[in-house]
């Protein structure tokens, strides 16, 4: 029978894949906002409620997802998910107006809030703890690599055909992928395509990495919720992830705003960050498996990479007076220091909770993370809409990192598995 070496790298570049399709989709309208507004006529308040609106059904779905994810398996589970947001995708395409733009955008973050749940749940089936943040550091890259393709392939769109092609595209390639997903995923002893070796590699060594619930035991919310080292990870993604959302649904309309950029200007610059943010997955991922490799505990490896990650956030303060290769640098810095932090982040589910209750843990993490987004971009369609500035928005996004490692030191402690 034909197998497949090393077949859980195949899988992590396949979630990669998923999460670069799920940012191509959520740039979308950041990105065609310009020609969009030339057909549906959109104000800043509407466009910050058109982002809460994604915001709180991808926040729900996020935490009610993982939980799915959970019942159902990660196969069928992720299959549904990408199945939904690449249909409503598909159906912005035919919106007309304001409210049927918040309606479908609704739909894709009810798709959406599945995803990162079900990759950390198939990282913690198929990647041992060592392994695990290099892991999440390549799913966490398509993230970026989906945003880095977005403007300039947007804004090619856009120009070539009209901005209800940009949609069709975009959901079109998620229907394709999910072919890929259902041949190629399942659990370790359930696959056909898995070598012995690399079977008996995963068998000991996540055997190893029991925390005394049992690797199959799904734990309830009730019970995650009376640990502070739950409400420690919830916080912290709370906090930091308002910054993340921020980057994401206002760059481009900051570069239209305040740099006073066209929508192929746009696509020349925007997608740099995300570059930068591309290469900060791996450089968090590696840096932390590389301490463990020096001997250093999983406690001391992820603290490190996370504090060095958060204490480079407030160069963001520095966006507002540069001048725009300035800016687009710092811009840069600062996604590269959220996506190393967002790659440890998403690992400790992983390090501190049993396989089968992994989804449920991201979900809550991500679902509280949605959440603190949503009211941070209500607040800022508040600040832009009567100051017209987005020097204080900068200023707060800086610090919240540092706020949320605090956090992580107060509440979370020592990171390791939960004992039951």
């Amino acid at each position: 029978m034909f197998q497949i070496r090393n077949l859980r790298w195949y899988i992590a570049t396949l979630l990669a894949a998923a999460t670069a399709l799920s940012y191509l989709d959520r740039q979308n309208l950041p990105v065609a906002i310009v020609a969009i507004q030339k057909t549906i006529p959109i104000t800043d308040q509407q466009y910050s409620q058109l982002s809460v609106l994604f915001l709180l059904a991808y926040g729900v779905m996020y935490a009610l997802g993982g939980r799915i994810l959970d019942l159902v398996g990660t196969r069928l589970g992720y299959m549904l998910m990408i199945a939904w947001w690449s249909a409503a995708t598909l159906g912005l395409g035919l919106v007309h107006v304001v409210w049927e733009l918040g309606l479908g955008l609704f739909l894709v973050g009810l798709g959406e809030g599945g995803g990162f749940p079900g990759s950390a749940k198939a990282v913690s089936e198929w990647f041992p703890p060592q392994e695990r943040s290099f892991a999440f550091g390549i799913f966490n890259t398509g993230s970026s690599v989906g945003a880095v393709m977005a403007p300039p392939l947007i804004a090619f769109i856009i120009i070539a055909f009209n901005w209800r092609c940009v949609f069709y595209f975009a959901g079109t390639l998620g229907i394709v992928w999910l072919v890929f997903w259902w041949k190629l995923y399942d659990q370790p002893e359930k696959h056909r395509l898995i070598t012995p070796a690399e079977w008996e590699y995963l068998r000991t060594s996540l055997a190893g990495a029991s925390s005394g619930w049992g690797a199959k035991t799904v734990i309830p919310w009730a019970e995650l919720l009376r640990y502070r080292q739950t409400w420690g990870l919830i916080l912290a993604k709370f906090v930091s992830d308002s910054a993340w959302y921020f980057y994401i649904f206002w760059l481009p309309r900051y570069l239209n705003d305040a740099r006073h950029l066209a929508i192929k200007q746009i696509g020349y610059y925007a997608w740099i960050p995300y570059a930068f943010a591309a290469l900060g997955s791996f450089i968090g991922g590696w840096l932390s498996s590389y301490l463990i490799g020096r001997n250093l505990s999983i406690d001391r490896s992820r603290k490190i990479t996370l504090g060095i990650s958060a204490a480079i956030m407030p160069i963001s303060l520095l966006i507002m007076a540069s001048p725009l290769g300035l800016a687009i640098l710092f811009f840069g810095v600062a996604f590269l220091s959220h996506q190393s932090w967002s790659t440890i982040m998403q690992t400790l589910a992983a390090d501190m909770y049993p396989s089968a209750t992994v989804g449920s843990i991201a979900g809550l993490m991500g679902g509280a993370g949605s959440l603190g987004a949503l009211v941070f971009n209500f607040l800022v369609g508040q600040l832009l809409t009567y100051y017209h500035s987005y020097s204080s928005i900068l200023a707060i996004v800086g610090f919240l990192h540092p706020a949320a490692f605090l956090l992580i030191l107060i509440l979370v402690r020592r990171i390791e598995p939960l004992r039951a």
